[in-house]
């Protein structure tokens, strides 16, 4: 075989609609998916992608040359998590069949970001954009636009906003404190920007796949996250409670914004510390029972606990010396906490180091059942 014509459904579709398991290699296989996929949705592009990636087979085929049709299914969790499905399944078939390039076939641009990882591993000849051919009248126009809408991936941008700042300023308005939505309203979407903005969802979706499969491999690693979850969420609800307190007592026109936020740290940087080692011990448990543990390990909690030390010690000397106190006793002795809190940390993290650069990495590790010589 020698020339390899790949069509790419990177969300997943096949999988989720048509109950189509990828990769699908040969001309009837792809026929059959497709009809499956456009009967289960028939306004799915993915379909009219793998009916024109069996189009350009049928004229390779036709001009006598050995080609071969595949299609490549990713995951729901379009971005890190897909793109690792796919080239997993790319790799796989590379290394069971002889492919000197390929035609890649694709429906838009978001299919066409595979294309760097396709070609770092065989030749491009061609890329082939199916598009489906639409009249350009008006109520066409409304038509796509209501697809669009009803599309999760547009959806959740654009209605979840929206919901989040009517659902806040109803909750205000039910307390009798229609002046605070304007807080919480901004506060929400503000937040909202910054997960968008910082494309947080993939940290999260890998987050969540490997909560499922630490859940299903009966790994500890389920168990501590959830700890270290609830943990999180128990600071910060102490830290927004006690902030909020302040806040109506004096506002941040006495006390200060970099007040107000160093009394949020103040009270719950050590739950956030205790809920981090909690998810680094089950790290540690389940490379114990694999057998991959070393000592190095434990570096990253040493490290974490002299940040939490650091943290601790300075907002309470920033505390001491703000508008909360004005005792010189109290202010000399959160001076002496800060100092204390430093070397400490100075220390623990040294430890840490050394810890890092003595231990052997676990591949250097001997493996049981190894270099053991017969008698």
């Amino acid at each position: 075989m020698q020339t390899l014509v790949i069509c790419i459904d990177r969300d997943n579709d096949l999988g989720e609609k048509a109950n189509v398991i990828t990769p699908l290699i040969g001309r009837e296989d792809n026929i059959d998916a497709a009809v499956k996929l456009a009967t289960a949705d028939p306004e799915d592009s993915d379909s009219n992608t793998i009916f024109g990636g069996v189009n350009v087979l049928d004229e390779l085929l036709a001009k006598g040359l050995d080609a071969q049709i595949i299609t490549f299914a990713g995951d729901k969790n379009v971005g890190v998590i897909s793109d690792q499905k796919i080239s997993a399944q790319l790799d796989a078939f590379l290394s069971e069949n002889e492919i000197t390039n390929a035609i890649f076939i694709s429906d838009g641009a978001e299919d066409e970001t595979l294309i760097p990882i396709v070609q770092s591993r065989i030749k491009i000849d061609s890329v082939k954009r199916i598009v489906v051919k639409q009249s350009a009248n008006l109520e066409s126009t409304y038509y796509i636009l209501k697809n669009a809408l009803n599309d999760p991936k547009i959806s959740q941008t654009f209605f979840v906003p929206l919901g989040l700042a009517a659902l806040i300023y109803a909750i205000f308005l039910l307390a009798r404190y229609p002046e605070g939505a304007i807080i919480g309203i901004s506060a929400a979407i503000g937040m909202y920007m910054l997960y968008r903005g910082f494309n947080l969802d993939q940290p999260f979706a890998l987050l969540r796949e490997k909560m499922k499969d630490s859940f299903y491999e009966g790994q500890m690693t389920f168990v501590t996250y959830t700890i270290a979850a609830i943990l999180g969420v128990i600071a910060t609800m102490i830290g927004a409670v006690t902030l909020w307190q302040y806040y109506i007592t004096g506002g941040s026109w006495y006390y200060g914004i970099v007040t107000l936020i160093t009394v949020f740290i103040n009270v719950t940087i050590w739950w956030y510390v205790i809920a981090i080692l909690f998810a680094d011990i089950g790290k540690m448990v389940d490379q114990k029972i694999s057998e991959s543990f070393t000592i190095k390990e434990i570096s990253p909690a040493l490290f974490i606990i002299a940040i939490g030390l650091l943290f601790w010690g300075a907002s309470t000397y920033i505390l001491s010396v703000s508008a909360f106190t004005g005792d010189t006793t109290s202010n000399e002795l959160s001076l002496q906490y800060f100092v204390y809190s430093v070397v400490g940390a100075i220390l623990i993290a040294l430890l840490g180091i050394k810890i890092s650069m003595t231990s052997p990495s676990p591949e250097k590790l001997p493996k049981k059942g190894k270099g053991k010589t017969k008698k």
